[in-house]
């Protein structure tokens, strides 16, 4: 009976949900964050799924233009000081207008 149920249907194999979603952010911690983080009395999954991806969203975008900062200075690696030269002028750009 391995990999059978009592009524001959082939079970299928569990998923995590860190597979189910395909993230590189770790949803299980975004989830014990936000129960203990004292934002609401409970918290749904739907919520967890989709502040992972917004994060993730970010991360790359931050990433992807510091690594294009980094580049225009003709280096191979990423310093604290492209970031966040990128954050600061972003956000003097968004609040100049």
């Amino acid at each position: 009976m391995s990999g059978r149920d009592r009524g001959g249907k082939v079970r299928i194999k569990a998923k995590t949900r860190s597979a189910r979603t395909g993230f590189q952010f770790p949803d299980g911690r975004v989830h014990r964050l936000l129960r203990k983080g004292n934002y609401a009395e409970r918290v749904g999954s739907g919520a967890l799924v989709y502040l992972a991806a917004v994060l993730e969203y970010l991360a790359a975008e931050v990433l992807e233009l510091a690594g294009n900062a980094t580049r225009d200075n003709k280096k191979t690696r990423i310093i604290p000081r492209h970031p966040i030269g990128l954050i600061k002028t972003l956000f003097s750009y968004y609040w100049s207008t």
